[in-house]
């Protein structure tokens, strides 16, 4: 693998923008990120809309991608640089039709080689796998095995996700075998040193 391996910085399940946002400077100015995806499930329209008011200048200013969960519609419509979908949520080809041709669409393939592939194919900016540890984040319906990340990372260009569970202290293998980035949310926010702390030590392991 050419290129090092990156964070992909997931906010935390429940979340007040402003409170948020000052955590958020703190954990981006400690170290490299490469995107920071907002997921709320399951609030208000005009929630998502303060909170990508609030928190997407934060990243944008430390040239950190800003991607909204679910939501093609409203990313487009608040300007983010790209959204991130489920196999429960609008398929690739509506998201794409959405955001247009020149943001970010990633999708998630939990622990199948054939949507991944289908998902890359497709025109997908990036695939995510998981989930490869437990994670109190999500109620996670597959777990995947490292191997799929590393078949991945031989043979094909498109990027690729690791997420689920990942913690300063399990990430070593995903990043031996192969993954472009490491989708992190529990792993920084709940860290015994705090986020900045957090950061500093997954930015050493990459």
């Amino acid at each position: 693998m050419s290129e090092r391996c990156r964070l992909y910085l997931i906010t935390p399940p429940k979340l007040e923008p402003v409170v948020f946002a000052e955590t958020l400077k703190a954990a981006l100015d400690a170290g490299d990120v490469a995107s920071l995806q907002l997921r709320l499930k399951e609030v208000p329209e005009e929630e998502i809309a303060r909170a990508v008011e609030v928190l997407m200048p934060v990243a944008l200013e430390r040239g950190v991608a800003f991607i909204l969960n679910d939501r093609p519609d409203l990313a487009m419509r608040f300007g983010c640089d790209g959204v991130h979908i489920g196999q429960e949520d609008a398929g690739y080809a509506e998201a794409r039709a959405a955001v247009g041709p020149d943001r970010i669409v990633g999708v998630t393939c939990h622990d199948s080689k054939h949507l991944a592939i289908e998902a890359a194919e497709a025109g997908a900016d990036y695939v995510a796998f998981g989930a490869f540890f437990p994670t109190a984040t999500k109620d996670t319906k597959t777990r995947c095995d490292i191997e799929v990340l590393r078949w991945w990372a031989e043979l094909m260009v498109v990027p690729c996700v690791a997420i689920g569970g990942i913690t300063v202290a399990n990430a070593g293998p995903l990043i031996e075998a192969g993954a472009d980035f490491l989708a992190v949310s529990g792993g920084v926010w709940d860290h015994a040193g705090g986020p900045a702390a957090a950061m500093k030590a997954f930015n050493t392991l990459f």
